[in-house]
């Protein structure tokens, strides 16, 4: 059975997460070689990100009987997703024109930091939280499949989400829904119904992403479910993954 791949996540957090104390005395070069290394990382991710958007997008989704009002606010949803993750390109890319002046190494200590934390909380490695969302959905005739836990986490992405927990699962780059003889795993733990997630980011744009036609919320339904959704001014998503060590991969020499 295949894995169902889940999209890169939005890496300008506004979320929160502890990060290991900087080095007492650290070396500045060796600060914006990681901010630099950092920067261009995110920025790789964010270009994946589009590109696996707007495929999904054009291909998964069946628009063929919604009405033209439908259609203009899908469109503008899709539309708002790329302007905002071309304006975290833009402001990574900024920085990291920035930090390539050796001289600024207070900058550099600043903005490397920054990217760790980050990155800890785009990699899934730190506890995070932030406004959000939580979201049950009930499954009483076991009809969902991963495809359909897939495109929750996929719609919560597309809208902005930073963070998310699925059951007790934090998503990572790498994390997959696969059906088994006994239902839905996730990254290898069986998930059971009622299922509960957990998001971080815009309550009111997830929200209104989830219940778009022919969306997340109509497909539950549709499947004999519900989608219950709660806006919350905090959400605590305390689950981490341990990040593996590369066996191939790098970093390419300077």
């Amino acid at each position: 059975m295949a894995d169902q791949p889940i999209e890169t996540p939005d890496p300008d957090s506004a979320a929160s997460a502890v990060a290991p104390a900087a080095d007492p005395e650290p070396n500045p070069r060796r600060f914006n070689r990681a901010a630099t290394v950092l920067i261009g990382a995110l920025l790789a991710i964010l270009g994946f990100a589009l590109v696996v958007q707007f495929r999904s997008n054009a291909s998964t989704d069946s628009l063929s009987t919604a009405r033209e009002d439908d259609l203009v606010r899908i469109l503008d949803d899709q539309n708002s997703r790329i302007e905002r993750l071309q304006d975290q390109i833009s402001d990574l890319q900024t920085a990291k024109a920035k930090l390539s002046d050796d001289g600024n190494n207070a900058a550099a200590r600043a903005e490397a930091q920054r990217q760790a934390d980050a990155l800890a909380i785009l990699t899934g490695s730190a506890p995070a939280h932030g406004p959000g969302i939580q979201v049950v959905i009930t499954d009483p005739s076991r009809a969902l499949k991963a495809e359909d836990l897939l495109d929750v986490v996929e719609e919560l992405r597309g809208a902005g989400a930073e963070v998310i927990q699925f059951g007790p699962v934090r998503i990572g780059t790498d994390s997959a829904f696969t059906d088994t003889d006994a239902g839905v795993s996730l990254d290898g733990t069986a998930l059971t119904p009622p299922y509960t997630v957990l998001a971080i980011g815009d309550p009111q744009t997830m929200d209104t992403a989830l219940n778009i036609p022919t969306g997340v919320v109509s497909n539950v339904q549709n499947d004999g479910g519900q989608a219950k959704i709660t806006q919350e001014t905090t959400v605590n998503i305390t689950a981490t993954r341990t990040i593996p060590t590369p066996h191939y991969a790098s970093p390419a020499p300077k």
